[in-house]
């Protein structure tokens, strides 16, 4: 199943508001893997003051707040092409 990348740090209260509207979203189409910024040193200087950031494919999807019609252009993509999103 296709994976997005949310990266976060614990007690980021947009984090976990973006995290909440996501995740109805996603549901059967994609996975979502939480990454804790402060867990490693190389996502915490790339999304300090960034969080919360959703990528896709290494590519910036939305930081900050949902960008609900960016997530769903994604979906579409990978309902159009799955084969290239198969893990």
């Amino acid at each position: 199943m296709p994976t997005f990348d949310f990266y976060t740090r614990r007690g980021c209260h947009l984090c976990e508001v973006m995290l909440e509207a996501l995740l109805p979203l996603l549901r059967g189409r994609a996975e979502v893997d939480v990454h804790d910024i402060d867990s490693n040193p190389d996502w915490r200087r790339q999304f300090d003051r960034r969080v919360p950031v959703l990528e896709f494919t290494g590519e910036l999807v939305c930081q900050f707040q949902l960008d609900t019609a960016a997530v769903t252009a994604v979906l579409t993509r990978i309902a159009e092409n799955p084969a290239e999103h198969r893990c």
